[in-house]
């Protein structure tokens, strides 16, 4: 809600002013969730006996958008959830949803990756075609995501990258996972974004290659052929002895959990592990980099 400067007139939020919080209809559970939210909102709206125009004003949304949150149109904001349990006392049902609500705004295969991450005692990816989401800044995943084509909207872009950022919270875990990383070394030399997004990005990789349960390696251009050349690598491993991976070069890309199709997994990565430069020589190679500038 805001204020116009020459009327004094408070101008309620509508759909522009709030892009990227559409539900994906193909999102079954999202669907479920953000539809749950709507009945919840109008119930209490309803209970109190409050009109959805006079809530609206109250909470600095129109009419429209207030109808279309409660119908299970709109994805409604963390902060719309703790104002509206306020004004319809609530008694903080309204706010408590706001953990499955953040979940449904993230696209449905972002999310099982992030639950997958979430459960690891052991992350290692390998990457040739670009620095992986979960070493990016902000600024680079955005750069990314506005030259993609056919073009995202403006609110698709800013959904995606707000998903990326929220798988970060892999390095917040305690217990840490064991993760590991091999970039190739072109994917550190484009300058994603332009100069300034680049070097906040090799900042980014130093301070994520200096944590203690992380290794970082760069894969020299100048290197031999290795195993990683058919695509991306990506294995986790869970607590309970089980694991998962992915290659874009084996299996269809599809991930797998099959103990033998796994095996060949963790050959290629120990392989392009032991080829790539150790930890050490990595951080100083990135470090060079930001210095050419």
């Amino acid at each position: 809600m805001s204020v116009d400067g020459e009327t004094g007139v408070r101008r309620l939020k509508n759909e522009a002013d709030e892009p990227g919080w559409e539900v994906d209809p193909d999102d079954d559970w999202g669907v479920a969730v953000v539809a749950t939210v709507g009945r919840q909102l109008r119930l209490r709206r309803e209970a109190v006996g409050m009109r959805a125009a006079d809530f609206g004003v109250a909470v600095g949304y129109g009419e429209d958008m207030v109808y279309k949150l409660e119908g299970g149109k709109r994805i409604p904001r963390p902060e719309f959830l703790d104002k509206a349990d306020e004004v319809l006392d609530a008694g903080g049902l309204l706010a408590a949803m706001k953990e499955d609500v953040g979940r449904v705004r993230y696209p449905k295969k972002v999310r099982e990756l992030a639950k997958l991450e979430a459960r690891a005692v052991e992350i290692g990816v390998y990457e040739c075609i670009s620095i992986n989401g979960l070493l990016q800044t902000p600024e680079h995943a955005r750069a990314l995501f506005e030259v993609r084509q056919p073009a995202y909207s403006e609110g698709e872009v800013e959904r995606l990258v707000a998903a990326r950022m929220a798988r970060l919270s892999v390095f917040e875990r305690s217990p840490a996972p064991s993760v590991s990383f091999v970039q190739e070394e072109a994917t550190l030399r484009r300058r994603v974004g332009g100069t300034m997004v680049w070097r906040q990005q090799l900042e980014r990789l130093l301070a994520v290659g200096r944590m203690n349960n992380v290794t970082l390696q760069v894969m020299p251009t100048q290197s031999e052929a290795h195993p990683g050349l058919s695509g991306r690598i990506e294995l986790l491993k869970f607590e309970d002895g089980t694991a998962v991976g992915r290659s874009d070069g084996a299996f269809n890309g599809r991930p797998t959990y099959e103990p033998k199709q796994l095996r060949i997994l963790e050959l290629r990565y120990g392989t392009i592990r032991a080829q790539a430069l150790p930890p050490g020589e990595s951080l100083t190679l990135i470090e060079q980099l930001l210095g050419e500038t």
